[in-house]
């Protein structure tokens, strides 16, 4: 039987989203304690913390850092983590694969917004599938559009060869 849990991350999904995630769906009670950016900002936590990052997992008086280990030791405690060593090795596989994706996001938010074209791209592919599809996300939406209305970037969407490209090998344009 696991100790109490304690989660000790900032006022936002983040990193720890998941795992709040895991918890609540194992029907795990859990408690959170909520590090404000001003107290991060003074040190003293980071100093404390492994690695200088959040999120912090307490499970009885076994702590841990790091997200992705987090999820695994919690998988492991609840039947989480496949039949044998290679369904674990295929769950981290894949779990290694959404950490590339939120690092390219992580990028994409605090980095270099304006300037990722690999979203414009997904973007643009989502629109030819369904075209309503950022009717209901306005800053999305936005973006699209700024982007679009760049000069040379708009000229080179709406060149003719560009248009009789498909989208993938199935016909789509």
């Amino acid at each position: 039987m696991p100790g109490e849990y304690i989660l000790t991350y900032f006022p936002v999904r983040g990193r720890a989203e998941a795992i709040r995630m895991l918890l609540a769906d194992q029907g795990q009670e859990w408690t959170e304690d909520v590090v404000s950016g001003e107290s991060w900002q003074k040190g003293d936590l980071k100093k404390l913390c492994v690695f200088g990052q959040l999120p912090r997992f307490q499970d009885g008086n076994f702590i841990l850092y790091q997200s992705n280990a987090i999820l695994r030791h919690l998988a492991r405690n609840h039947g989480l983590y496949g039949q044998d060593a290679k369904e674990a090795a295929l769950l981290d596989m894949v779990n290694d694969g959404i950490e590339d994706l939120r690092v390219k996001y992580g990028h994409l938010i605090y980095q270099n917004y304006e300037s990722d074209y690999c979203l414009l791209d997904i973007l643009h592919v989502h629109l030819v599938l369904a075209p309503n599809c950022l009717a209901s996300l306005p800053l999305l939406a936005g973006y699209v559009q700024r982007l679009n209305a760049r000069p040379l970037l708009k000229d080179f969407l709406e060149s003719d060869a560009r248009k009789k490209r498909m989208i993938t090998g199935n016909g789509k344009q």
